[in-house]
């Protein structure tokens, strides 16, 4: 039964989508860090440094998870919990990668996606 109801949970953030932080995301610099290959989408709905941290790298993905955060906030609040919030959009942004662009598996390892479909968690509908 609880498996069942965190489910529904789940399936209900999907509805809200992740258009709020797709909305923070065009930031020219952003855009560049994820076409380098700098940052990446990672399974708990937040986003990567890839390698190296530099002040700025690290400023952009602040900014970044500060606006997410803020959003799973206000999208839990009507349905599930920030963390379920969190880990659908997580699914969600990487199922979304493009070739080229990085992630993170659910065993910790940053990955290229390829043209096949990203490796993620087995709890992501």
């Amino acid at each position: 039964m609880r498996q069942l109801l965190y489910t529904l949970g789940m399936a209900a953030v999907i509805a809200a989508g992740v258009a709020a932080p797709a909305l923070a995301q065009r930031d020219p610099a952003y855009q560049a860090a994820r076409q380098e290959g700098k940052v990446g989408e990672q399974p708990d709905g937040y986003l990567g440094i890839v390698g190296a941290a530099t002040p700025e790298l690290q400023a952009i993905v602040n900014n970044i998870n500060i606006q997410r955060k803020r959003h799973y906030t206000d999208q839990a609040a009507a349905s599930s919990t920030v963390e379920q919030m969190a880990f659908v959009t997580g699914c969600n942004l990487i199922l979304r990668t493009a070739p080229g662009e990085k992630y993170r598996a659910p065993d910790g390892r940053w990955l290229t996606r390829g043209n096949e479909a990203p490796v993620r968690d087995p709890r992501c509908l």
